[in-house]
């Protein structure tokens, strides 16, 4: 199994920067790509970006350019630059890797962004 851990959330003003990380520990060898995903209340959870163990980065539209992805130690600790930050971008964000046939969750880390 695979466990993850999220770290970095809080509070910034408009065009702020924040930087998440997500540690994962466990059968980390079946992990195959991690990335960042959002709920905001009332809300479906939403892809940010994932990155695999190749380093192929993939983003939302209303992120790409403000937003980076990037992997440490192969692919258990994986970082979320967020810069330029709007208010839309207020919601929990979690970690997320699959595996061949396993999909994990981190328990989710909140980011405020407001004046």
């Amino acid at each position: 199994q695979v466990q993850l851990v999220e770290s970095g959330g809080g509070s910034v003003q408009p065009g702020g920067s924040l930087r998440l990380s997500c540690a994962a520990s466990g059968s980390i060898f079946s992990v195959n790509v991690m990335g960042w995903y959002r709920q905001a209340p009332g809300k479906e959870r939403e892809l940010v970006a994932t990155i695999t163990r190749g380093g192929s980065t993939n983003y939302a539209d209303s992120v790409k350019g403000r937003f980076t992805i990037s992997r440490h130690n192969f692919i258990t600790f994986v970082i979320l630059q967020m810069n330029s930050l709007r208010p839309e971008d207020t919601a929990v964000y979690y970690c997320n890797a699959v595996g061949d046939s396993e999909n994990y969750w981190g328990q989710g880390t909140q980011v405020t962004v407001s004046s």
